[in-house]
């Protein structure tokens, strides 16, 4: 038994994840870059190799990582560089996606080295969350406008658009790219690469792999160009669970219990998108609001049905705590920092990294 609060990486799911990209890889000609932002536990970095063709990045310590870490291709893109940094990103990246022209015109010399590209907005999205939403009102991630963008088509060899989000709908994929295609079609066939960005959640449970795969393959013969996916949450759902023990119980119109980890510093996005955290196989006559450890009130992972009453010292397993958990980990109250382990194919579990006080205290000043 580990000590909790522990995520735990299982390879065997990750692996069902990885085999469906490579299916993808193969029948499309697609290549699958890792979306660093929602995903970047290295330990398993070389696991995900041999299925993904590199890493994707949003800021300078993440192309670092996907280079020094994952290796293969790796991709950078930032909403904006700063001067001091934009050397040591090239330095590390073999494309480089810039935010906006401003960006592209501004550090065009120091880019030059490598392959250089423009993020586009195409103005639709499948967000059903306006916060995460990239084509909200008065966006500022990427341009839209075409006759902006003609003038430095060359200062670039590529675009890259991303407007799915949590999309599991293979047929919205397919008229969003439409849509693309009509408005964008002219500037796509002057580029070599076009990346479709994240947020396709095509290794869920019966998406149509072939169709999907069909359509990728038919874009790229269209437009003659290198299509790239990035998939995160897609690489690595279901893969894991933030294991936790119940500290307390007690009862206040409903049952409670209070479990030794918390949303607010260990699976934010719950908190951010006001949505309950999964634990299977949620039956049974017992019902209880798991309630995390931190002062903030609304620190609740849900409400549950389990087959037996919850003491003090039962273990619980928090279901798909893999995407944007690890990376959004926070020392709010102070509350213990997860450990991370990793069962592997044969079962065996190993833990792969604690954080005690050290940690905490030098995360400050």
């Amino acid at each position: 038994m580990i000590q909790t609060p522990c995520y735990v990486i299982d390879k065997g799911r990750l692996l069902s994840n990885l085999e469906k990209i490579a299916l993808v890889r193969e029948l499309s000609g697609a290549k699958a870059l890792l979306a660093l932002k929602c995903f970047a536990t290295w330990s398993v970095f070389d696991f995900m190799h041999d299925y993904m063709d590199g890493t994707t990045s949003s800021s300078l310590n993440e192309v670092r990582l996907g280079r020094e870490r994952f290796g293969k291709e790796t991709h950078a893109y930032s909403v904006a560089y700063a001067d001091y940094e934009i050397d040591e990103v090239v330095s590390h990246a073999d494309k480089i996606i810039f935010n906006t022209i401003g960006q592209l015109q501004r550090f065009k010399a120091q880019s030059s080295v490598i392959a250089r590209g423009l993020r586009l907005n195409p103005g639709i999205s499948s967000s059903s969350f306006d916060l995460a939403d990239p084509a909200r009102p008065f966006s500022r991630l990427g341009e839209w406008d075409l006759t902006r963008v003609e003038p430095v088509m060359d200062l670039v060899s590529g675009f890259m658009i991303h407007n799915n989000c949590e999309n599991s709908d293979f047929d919205l994929f397919e008229r969003m790219l439409g849509h693309i295609e009509q408005k964008f079609g002219s500037l796509l066939k002057e580029v070599r690469w076009v990346s479709l960005g994240g947020g396709i959640h095509f290794t869920g449970e019966n998406y149509p792999l072939e169709r999907f795969a069909e359509r990728l393959k038919r874009f790229a013969g269209d437009y003659e160009v290198q299509v790239y996916l990035e998939p995160g949450e897609a690489s690595i759902t279901k893969s894991t669970t933030l294991e936790v023990t119940v500290l307390d119980k007690l009862y206040n119109g409903k049952d409670l219990v209070v479990v030794d980890s918390s949303i607010e510093a260990h699976m934010l996005d719950l908190l951010i998108y006001r949505e309950s955290a999964k634990v299977s196989p949620n039956q049974g006559p017992h019902r209880y609001m798991v309630c995390g450890k931190s002062c903030l009130a609304g620190d609740i992972f849900g409400e549950f049905d389990f087959p037996n009453a919850l003491n003090v010292g039962d273990r619980l397993s928090i279901q798909d705590a893999a995407g944007y958990t690890m990376v959004k980990k926070n020392w709010f109250n102070g509350v213990k920092m997860p450990a991370i382990a990793i069962r592997e194919l044969d079962g065996s579990l190993r833990t792969v990294r604690e954080f005690g006080y050290a940690d905490y205290e030098q995360s400050l000043s």
